[in-house]
């Protein structure tokens, strides 16, 4: 005899009421709590104790045996790389992006290559399965072992699964999928959690790679319940927008690799085309006869990327100077400008400040401090900085520059591309392992960088 249960559900964060609330206690969302209905038999909840289908024998850790797997390799090496050398067995990935970023196109770029290693079953509760085999034509994937199916239904796609017994299984995607013991709305807390437990269960009983899809808010985070990051074994996010050529994708979690990886491809008419160098993209029409521009490297993981940091000051028109920065911490801009004035004595307190780093990239860490701040300078004094310097470092609240992991790597990668002078932290010339012919400056505060790069 099933039973009706009435929750409250946050719908930002899952954090359940038994009435509603104005605000959420727990992530501080305010109108977030929707009343949900389920439908609960005792055979569901018998079963909902037990979600990945493994044994709860006890066992000593040296009396577990460890099956050697090999991964799948999808051919993109963008994506094998990101993910730590390939898709691994019975694993569940979460891929989110904001809708028209390209993920149904890069899941039938990937569904293509692992077709030939097993096959590949793909769910599609957006698409009629006519829209997905034209996409399909468009993309030239014309692969034999790829099954189609236009279901929202869970049980419905768990009896596919039993009947074609798949290696690969894509959901797309999570919103639109619904249990139908749940009386909520598809998209819903508990709907999105509910389904992303049995879609574990599936994953890690029958040993199936499972790849779910998934929109995300306004606000660029995945839309449904924190604990779907949790579940999953691999997070991966297209970081910018669609209207950007260039399509970033960063790995925030990853059981079986590394994380704060990312691939970048390029969005044309044949779909998704990674791009194996991109310091040549992000660099290939860069200024070089303009004050405000600078170019530094950024460490996306374990790969040093060129990328030219752009600075414009104005006078303000307001009483308040507008600080506008895209791609960096805005916050880390702001000091960067009181250092300069206090530092260098740059007169920005009645001036406009934009920042921007080229090519739609957002970068977290602060070794590009030192190149702002040359660019704020340079844009605010009008002086070129010279076309073959490249500059990076973390700058302090004192002025002073301090060092940066793998600056052999940064340099080694600037030297690749025809670079010839760079103004590094004085700290990493101590322990420096670069053997190759670029000159090498080392800054031990914010005034000595302004004045090499101003010689």
């Amino acid at each position: 005899m099933k039973k009706q249960k009435t929750k409250f559900l946050c719908q930002q964060c899952g954090y359940e009421s038994v009435q509603w609330l104005g605000k959420c206690p727990s992530c501080g969302a305010w109108n977030s709590f929707t009343e949900e209905k389920f439908s609960v038999s005792p055979k569901i909840s018998s079963n909902a104790k037990q979600l990945t289908g493994f044994s709860s024998e006890v066992l000593k850790l040296n009396e577990i045996s460890v099956k050697d797997f090999s991964r799948y390799q999808t051919n993109i090496i963008e994506f094998d790389n990101m993910i730590g050398g390939g898709v691994v067995p019975g694993s569940l990935i979460l891929l989110g992006g904001s809708p028209g970023i390209g993920k149904s196109t890069l899941m039938l770029h990937i569904s293509s290559s692992l077709s030939e290693q097993g096959t590949v079953l793909y769910i599609s509760g957006e698409e009629s399965l006519s829209q997905v085999k034209s996409r399909a034509e468009r993309l030239k994937v014309k692969k034999e072992n790829i099954f189609l199916a236009s279901e929202t239904n869970l049980q419905n796609i768990i009896d596919a699964v039993n009947k074609i017994e798949p290696k690969f299984l894509i959901i797309d995607s999570i919103q639109t999928t619904y249990h139908p013991e749940l009386a909520s709305a598809p998209g819903t807390v508990g709907q999105v959690r509910e389904t992303a437990a049995e879609l574990l269960k599936i994953a890690k009983s029958k040993n199936i790679t499972v790849f779910i899809l998934g929109h995300v808010t306004k606000d660029g985070d995945l839309a449904g319940p924190r604990v779907l990051e949790h579940i999953v074994d691999t997070v991966l996010y297209f970081e910018n927008e669609r209207q950007h050529t260039y399509r970033i994708l960063r790995a925030y979690k990853n059981r079986f690799g590394p994380t704060s990886e990312i691939g970048i491809f390029e969005m044309n008419s044949s779909g998704l085309k990674e791009v194996s160098n991109p310091s040549l993209i992000f660099l290939g029409e860069r200024t070089t006869n303009a004050a405000g521009n600078v170019v530094t490297v950024a460490m996306e993981g374990t790969r040093p990327i060129l990328l030219e940091v752009q600075a414009l000051t104005a006078r303000t028109s307001f009483g308040m100077p507008r600080r506008m920065v895209s791609g960096y911490d805005a916050n880390r801009i702001i000091i960067l400008i009181a250092v300069l004035e206090k530092k260098l004595a740059l007169p920005l307190e009645m001036q406009d400040v934009f920042v921007n780093i080229v090519g739609g990239v957002k970068i977290k860490e602060t070794s590009v401090d030192l190149a702002a701040a040359c660019a704020i300078a340079s844009a605010n004094s009008n002086f070129i900085c010279p076309k073959d310097i490249v500059v990076f470092g973390e700058v302090g609240l004192s002025g002073e520059v301090r060092s940066v992991a793998l600056a052999a790597e940064r340099i080694s990668e600037a030297e690749k591309l025809g670079f010839k002078k760079t103004i590094i932290p004085k700290g990493n010339l101590k322990n420096l392992s670069y053997k190759g012919k670029i000159e090498i400056f080392g800054a031990e505060t914010l005034e000595q960088a302004s004045k090499i790069i101003r010689n």
